[in-house]
Parts: C-alpha cells; sequence; structure tokens
C-alpha cells in the first residue's frame, strides 16, 4: 500500500473541519453577543445575591452560570418584544421610543436607516424582484443582491435599481451598488433563501439559477402583459 499523501490528507481533513468550525464560530458568535448584552444588568444581580448567601447562593459568582442566565434573560426580552409589538400596547410603546430617538440627531439616522432596510427586505419592491444578481466584477461572473429602491436617472428617466451586494459569510457587511434595471438578473428566490446561499459559501442553493439578465424586448413585454 502507498503512504497516505499528507497534503490530500490535510486537504481531507480541512475540509472536514471548516464547516463545523464556521458553525461554531457563528454559534458562538450569536452565544456570547447576546449574553454580553443582558451581563451588565445580570451580574451585578447575581453577585449581589451570591454576596448575601455565600452557602445557598454562591454557585451564582461562577462565571458559566452568569453567562447562561444573561443569555436566557436576553432571549426573554427578545420573544417578549416581539410579542409586545403584536399589541397595541407595545405598538404604543414602540411608536414613544421612535420619536425618542428622532430627537437624537445620530441615533436616529442609524436607527431609521436600519429600520428602513429591515421593513424593505420584508417586502417586494414595485416590478422589481428583491433578489437578484448583478455582475461583478464583470458580464461574465455574478453576486448576490438585495434591491433596496428604484430610483430614475435624472434627464433620461431610465430605472435604476439601489443594490445591497452582502459579502460571504457574514451578509452583515457588503456595498452597494446602483445598477440599470435592464442590467440585473431577476430570480424567484425569497431572502432566506438568498441568505442560506450566502452564508454558506453556495454549498446551500437549488438545483438552477438564471444567470444572464432577460433580454429588453422579452422585459417589455412582460411589463405590458403585467
Amino acid at each position: 500500500m502507498r503512504p497516505p499523501n499528507l497534503q490530500r490528507l490535510f486537504l481531507t481533513g480541512l475540509l472536514t473541519l471548516l464547516p463545523i468550525w464556521l458553525t461554531w464560530v457563528v454559534v458562538k458568535f450569536v452565544f456570547v453577543l447576546l449574553s454580553d448584552t443582558s451581563r451588565p444588568l445580570i451580574g451585578p444581580l447575581l453577585n449581589n445575591l451570591a454576596t448575601t448567601s455565600p452557602q445557598a447562593l454562591g454557585w451564582l459568582n461562577g462565571q458559566w452560570v452568569q453567562t447562561a442566565i444573561a443569555l436566557i434573560a436576553t432571549v426573554g426580552v427578545i420573544l417578549l418584544s416581539g410579542a409586545m409589538a403584536r399589541r397595541v400596547v407595545g405598538q404604543t410603546v414602540l411608536r414613544w421610543f421612535e420619536a425618542m430617538i428622532k430627537r437624537i440627531p445620530l441615533a436616529s439616522t442609524i436607527y431609521g436607516s436600519a429600520r428602513q432596510l429591515l421593513d424593505i427586505l420584508q417586502t417586494k419592491p414595485d416590478g422589481t424582484q428583491r433578489v437578484v444578481l448583478v455582475d461583478f466584477p464583470h458580464n461574465q461572473m455574478k453576486s448576490i443582491g438585495f434591491v433596496t429602491k428604484v430610483m430614475r436617472e435624472e434627464g433620461t428617466g431610465r430605472e435604476l435599481a439601489a443594490v445591497y451586494v452582502p459579502t460571504t459569510p457574514n451578509p452583515t457587511s457588503g456595498y452597494l451598488e446602483i445598477v440599470p434595471v435592464e442590467l440585473i438578473t431577476p430570480t424567484d428566490w425569497t431572502v432566506d433563501q438568498a441568505m442560506s446561499f450566502i452564508i454558506s459559501g453556495g454549498a446551500v442553493s437549488p438545483s438552477t439559477i438564471p444567470f444572464s439578465a432577460p433580454a429588453a424586448g422579452a422585459t417589455a413585454d412582460s411589463e405590458r402583459s403585467s
């Protein structure tokens, strides 16, 4: 038997462990983010409880205990916020909070932009599919993008789409392109499908995908029929 090729073994091991490592990185990031959100409030509270009764409640000083309780508290707040947002009282509180945020210059810009982006991704723009493909870095290569707004070119009236192109595997970072509508390739993907495709590096995808932008004549015919 031939001895195993070290390079081949290394690549096989790397490809085997990479998905596990990526899963761990994402889960750890979410876990730490959620737990750190409540830790400034939960930590001192648990420390005070442990101090009042060291024998019975001393275990509350444990790092993993505080992390777990902080995580549970953050998830509880998120679930409670979701439940409240579906009720009249919660919507009233949210409007009051947004009115307060609008009075703070920098916070109003950040909150308003984030709120609009999330609202946009949940709706379909007029006459344009939300998830599209755009040419990058040339017309024989494509990138996944999300249409956030459709505008018109000054003077000519040509339709232009603002397309947010996220990066892999972290879709929260990316860049913005303004692309003529006739040059984008529409897809029938949902936002969730596109996110899975991006985060997985293309591993999670349908068996077929449109690649070429529709011809101008076909686009015009479809617009007339609609």
